[in-house]
């Protein structure tokens, strides 16, 4: 299984900055962003990666760049399209490459949520509020909320992202700015879950990054409503008052809380099944939404 895995990826006489998942190449004016097979949990980059994860990342964020007709980064996720160096080596990069316009990225994680979920419920069980929104009386695990709530954190480079009323958000940025980043989450937001909803998915929450392009226009850019970004539901199973199932890497989440590591040192090798399950789970979502077919798919 190690073949069909990509965890680093390598251009003659370039390092990248690698991150959690993506592999950023400078282009000059431009950026390479490379989605990887690394996968992480509790803030650790695991061992193991899960094969074609960074390709349904980057196809699923393709997808929805398409399909909502925001301004955004992309250039081109075709390969023969990006300016690669003479000898690199192409197939690394197939399926997992779009070649953005460079921003001046808006520090602010713009987070929207749909559902009462992850730190959001622990908040409202200790306050009744999500970053300092006050909810209703009564509402469980999963509860629907009666309408999406915009809910920014900062943007840490290292550790957690801290979350900020709106208030926090505009001071950071000015209030001109933290409105626009609002309106359009939540704007993104809602045509994304309601197709998502036609499909069978729930987006329980979710959170978009923004950046001022050369002209000054505010675009989105990273990823869009992927299973990395984003908390996938199938909706037919939805039941309130619990934890849901979910298209993401919860499968690797609940093997490393009943494996015994202490979460403070290096993790431990996920097992072959768990890898499958996960990627499985990925690609099914991925599908799903997209009624496509994963491009450059491996052969396991």
């Amino acid at each position: 299984m190690n073949a069909n895995v990509v965890l680093q990826t390598s251009i003659p006489g370039t390092t990248p900055k690698r991150g959690k998942v993506r592999d950023v190449y400078d282009f000059g004016d431009k950026i390479l962003l490379v989605s990887s097979d690394r996968i992480s949990a509790f803030d650790w980059i695991l061992p193991t990666g899960v094969p074609d994860k960074g390709k349904v990342l980057n196809q699923t964020a393709e997808f929805w760049f398409e399909t909502l007709g925001v301004p955004n980064h992309v250039i081109t996720t075709d390969v023969n399209e990006i300016p690669f160096p003479e000898g690199t080596d192409l197939s690394q990069f197939e399926g997992r490459s779009v070649l953005c316009k460079k921003t001046n990225v808006v520090m602010i994680e713009c987070v929207v949520r749909g559902y009462l979920a992850g730190s959001g419920w622990k908040e409202y069980r200790e306050s009744g509020t999500v970053c300092g929104i006050k909810l209703p009386e009564g509402l469980v695990e999963s509860s629907k909320l009666p309408e999406p709530i915009f809910t920014p954190s900062t943007k840490e480079t290292t550790g957690h992202d801290q979350n900020i009323s709106f208030e926090e958000c505009a001071d950071r940025v000015g209030l001109d700015v933290a409105t626009k980043l609002r309106d359009l989450s939540l704007d993104v937001f809602k045509r994304g879950s309601d197709y998502a909803a036609k499909r069978g998915i729930i987006v329980a929450d979710t959170k978009f990054e923004f950046g001022f392009d050369d002209s000054g226009e505010l675009i989105l850019i990273d990823e869009v409503l992927t299973p990395d970004s984003s908390r996938f539901w199938p909706a037919d199973l939805y039941e309130p008052g619990k934890s849901q199932p979910s298209f993401d890497k919860q499968f690797v989440r609940d093997w490393l809380l009943q494996s015994g590591w202490d979460r403070n040192s290096e993790p431990p090798q996920l097992p072959d099944d768990i890898v499958l399950k996960t990627r499985e789970k990925y690609i099914e979502a991925f599908e799903r939404l997209t009624d496509r077919k994963l491009k450059f798919q491996s052969n396991l």
